[in-house]
């Protein structure tokens, strides 16, 4: 009976210790992330940088074209069964393998996957605009609430060291009381039926592309929410690129303190600069929020080039992926969370009818 008992007992110690390492295990290993859309951005970009994550790694795609969806599953030594298509996303539910799914598709596409993703049992990481209107992204952030779900968006410039000085230096007065920031961003859009040009896939032009770098800069240099916006846009209709959606567009934000913004996106030239006046000096980028390369300049031109602390040795795209995952695990909402992306879609609104009806729109509710 003794050596009976202590068998059984030996046995459930043996039980509760594998239990222990198998719980150690799985709370420590990274999380696994769905890629939803394998164009340039999801394929080029974001996967090679599950090789620079600590807390992620690949666990799934999803993608209309079968046969690239296999190579990329072979490539990262993923089971056929970790390829969806977008018809049958939903079974996406029943892979435990996958803890987020990252939205990497045009525009339009965006409310309905996060949707789904949330209803799935999914986080979702969302590509940046949030969405194509104010309604989708309040639907987007109110179905992940009731999957009790996180969701981020893709602001990848929050990651980003230069950018992260830049706020840094901003916020200990470096250049004084701010009073304007100049923040510019374009390209020149080349084929017409690249689907940003597509009104129906993008939801507009430089503005729901480019311009979310204008804006977001604005706002997290000066620490403020806008209180008035003026837009004008200028597009030749002329040019079969932009025959549904625009090119340039110019928009002035007011803040609380009296700082004024001055931003622009367009489709139709290169540029990517980023410049707060203060009354003390100045702060500017050059370029700002691209994917490498960034420089910055600090004093009272471009005398004094500022290089920032060394950070973890990520990349920001392997930084969001991994705050992501951390904020999982711990609970913890993302710093670039869905609110902070209906915060812009807020503001693109008012640009847009600021320019469209050639009016001030103010944003802090007063006439």
């Amino acid at each position: 009976m003794t050596l009976a008992r202590r068998d059984l007992i030996l046995s459930a110690a043996a039980l509760s210790l594998a239990s222990s390492t198998r719980a150690v295990v799985a709370r420590d290993r990274p999380l696994g992330y769905a890629i939803v859309g394998l164009g340039n951005y999801g394929l080029g970009r974001i996967i090679p940088e599950f090789a620079n994550c600590r807390h992620s790694r690949l666990a799934a795609v999803v993608s209309g074209d079968r046969a690239k969806a296999a190579k990329v599953a072979a490539d990262h030594r993923l089971s056929p069964d970790a390829i969806y298509h977008y018809r049958d996303f939903d079974r996406i539910r029943d892979n435990p393998d996958v803890d987020i799914v990252y939205v990497c598709l045009p525009n339009a596409m965006h409310a309905e996957y996060t949707i789904r993703a949330a209803r799935a049992g999914k986080h979702v990481l969302c590509e940046k605009p949030m969405a194509v209107s104010v309604a989708e992204a309040e639907a987007m952030i109110a179905a992940c609430r009731k999957a009790d779900r996180k969701l981020m968006i893709g602001y990848r410039c929050h990651f980003e060291p230069y950018n992260l000085e830049a706020i840094r230096l901003a916020r200990s007065g470096a250049a004084g009381r701010i009073r304007y920031v100049r923040s510019e961003h374009g390209f020149v859009a080349g084929d017409p039926t690249m689907w940003r040009l597509k009104r129906a896939m993008s939801g507009g032009g430089s503005l729901m592309d480019m311009g979310i770098y204008s804006l977001q800069a604005a706002r997290y240099l000066t620490g403020e929410e806008p209180v008035a916006v003026t837009a004008r846009e200028s597009t030749d209709r002329h040019d079969p690129r932009f025959a549904e959606v625009e090119d340039m567009i110019d928009w002035t934000l007011e803040f609380p303190s009296g700082a004024i913004g001055s931003c622009q996106s367009s489709y139709s030239a290169n540029h990517n600069h980023i410049l707060l006046m203060g009354d003390k000096g100045r702060i500017e980028l050059e370029p700002a929020t691209g994917y490498a390369r960034q420089q910055m300049w600090v004093g009272n031109g471009r005398d004094r080039a500022v290089t920032p602390p060394a950070g973890p040795g990520k990349t920001q795209f392997a930084g969001q992926l991994d705050h992501m995952a951390d904020c999982v695990r711990a609970g913890r909402t993302p710093i670039v969370s869905g609110e902070e992306g209906l915060r812009d879609m807020r503001i693109i609104e008012a640009i847009y009818r600021s320019a469209r009806e050639g009016r001030t729109i103010r944003l802090d509710g007063r006439a």
